[in-house]
């Protein structure tokens, strides 16, 4: 009888990242702060690559854009209604 698999022998978590900022201040730097999200998030999913977490190569980022509406383009790109 074979053993379950094991959480790294399943299939691959693919990871979408989704960055946000709610005023364009800033934005227009080399490095900003979707940037510094998305570099930090990119980590934490490269630290579970024992889990079979993948990151997709598409960015999702929305800058300038209120949290309090989900009318924003990189979310709806992402996750459509």
């Amino acid at each position: 009888m074979n053993a379950p698999a094991s959480p790294s022998q399943s299939l691959a978590v693919r990871c979408a990242i989704y960055t946000r900022k709610s005023t364009k201040e800033g934005l227009e730097q080399g490095f900003n702060s979707l940037d510094a999200q998305y570099e930090a998030s990119a980590a934490y999913v490269s630290g579970q690559r024992n889990e079979s977490w993948k990151l997709l190569p598409e960015r999702f980022d929305d800058g300038g854009l209120s949290g309090g509406s989900k009318e924003r383009p990189a979310l709806q790109a992402y996750w459509p209604r």
